[in-house]
């Protein structure tokens, strides 16, 4: 339990409710009404109102990107590695905001809240919601917050695609584009991943077609399921053998006798959780069934899965990007094998023939998919190096 925060963080920290009476045309057709964003902000808007960076977030994350939420938490927000004073997303420089998308389970309207048609939650009643949607109303929230440029917009995996339909739809409204460990959309492989994690979810007894808060349950175990095929990808093989993988002898020369990680030094000879990347999953799993809701997760998938650009470009991405007026700064990682360095690369190649200043880093990490979230020193100090120009460049003088 931390008496006191580290220097480097943004300490203790409050979401906002921001309501919206005004109708929201989603890219289905359907509308909502009226909804709710939830959001945190860090650091201080500076008089000319230049140096304000969005944050978006990826599949599972909310609006609690940094800080804590009472002196009691054990865990920082999640891209705390990122946000804080002197941090690449200096917060001493930087007025940071960070949002739960439509569709999340964190406080912002989606499957939890209620309808106000049924005065029922709304569960699988919630529309299906884009990539496209989510920034429409982020921009209805800078609108709100007073902010007529973003310094940068800011975002790894779903989030980096947020950042590209930034660039595309709002051209004039951010500086700098920052992707990280993104796609220009989905390979067949990762649509069939979340196929596959959506099936385990749908086909629980506890499901009852989406409306498992009606009936008291939760699809527990179909979410668990879910979460560890989606775990698994988000970890390269060099992550996981450091992690459980050590040999017998290396077991042995620490004292103890848990050859090839087994949990209690010897097999069951049954189909009990033996090894301890078993019992690991499990864990993550069980954790994750608790704090999430299964139609959000249903929702966020397809966000996913619906992404592509080009589509309203006759599949010609770079198309897309013609009426970008920001500079891109694209990063891959190079175990991240559910969005690996090849498809940075085609987006860099598409912004490139578009004639959009673009930069590139492919990172030696052996962290995976994850490492956007782990203090890897280069991909740290690459951020730090851009973000320090964009403060230089953007935020030193009105704009």
């Amino acid at each position: 339990m931390p008496k006191s925060f580290p220097q480097d963080s943004v300490g203790l920290v409050s979401p906002t409710l921001y309501k919206f009476d005004e109708e929201l045309e989603l890219r289905s057709g359907k509308v909502l009404k009226r909804f709710e964003l939830m959001v945190e902000t860090y650091g201080e808007l500076n008089a000319e109102r230049s140096n304000a960076i969005l944050i978006c977030h990826a599949l599972s994350g909310d609006h609690h990107a940094a800080g804590y939420h009472s002196a009691d938490d054990q865990k920082a927000g999640w891209w705390d590695t990122c946000i804080g004073p002197g941090k690449p997303i200096d917060t001493n420089r930087f007025y940071v905001v960070s949002l739960n998308n439509l569709g999340g389970c964190a406080g912002s309207t989606g499957p939890v809240s209620t309808n106000p048609d049924t005065g029922k939650p709304y569960g699988p009643d919630f529309p299906v919601v884009t990539v496209r949607d989510w920034v429409k109303s982020q921009k209805m929230l800078m609108e709100r917050l007073g902010i007529e440029k973003w310094a940068a917009v800011a975002g790894g995996s779903l989030g980096g695609m947020q950042v590209l339909r930034w660039a595309i739809s709002y051209p004039q409204c951010l500086h700098n584009a920052i992707v990280i460990a993104a796609a220009p959309k989905l390979s067949a492989q990762n649509i069939a991943f979340n196929e596959v994690a959506r099936h385990s979810i749908t086909s629980d007894p506890n499901f009852h077609q989406g409306r498992y808060l009606e009936h008291n349950t939760l699809p527990k175990q179909g979410l668990m399921l879910a979460r560890m095929v989606g775990h698994i990808t988000y970890l390269s093989d060099s992550a996981m053998r450091a992690k459980f993988g050590k040999s017998i002898a290396e077991f042995e020369a620490q004292g103890t006798n848990f050859g090839r990680d087994l949990r209690t030094g010897k097999l069951s000879f049954g189909f009990n959780v033996d090894f301890q990347v078993e019992s690991y999953l499990h864990y993550q799993g069980e954790r994750f069934s608790e704090n999430f809701d299964a139609n959000t997760y249903l929702l966020m998938t397809k966000a996913l899965d619906y992404f592509d650009p080009s589509v309203d470009y006759d599949g010609d991405l770079s198309k897309a990007f013609a009426n970008s007026d920001c500079r891109f700064l694209v990063m891959s990682f190079s175990t991240d094998w559910r969005f690996p360095p090849e498809r940075s690369k085609e987006l860099v190649n598409s912004l490139l023939k578009a004639g959009k200043d673009v930069s590139y880093l492919e990172i030696d990490a052996d962290e995976g998919h994850d490492a956007f979230l782990l203090p890897v020193p280069r991909y740290l100090n690459a951020l730090s190096a851009f973000l320090g120009k964009v403060h230089e460049e953007v935020c030193s003088h009105a704009s």
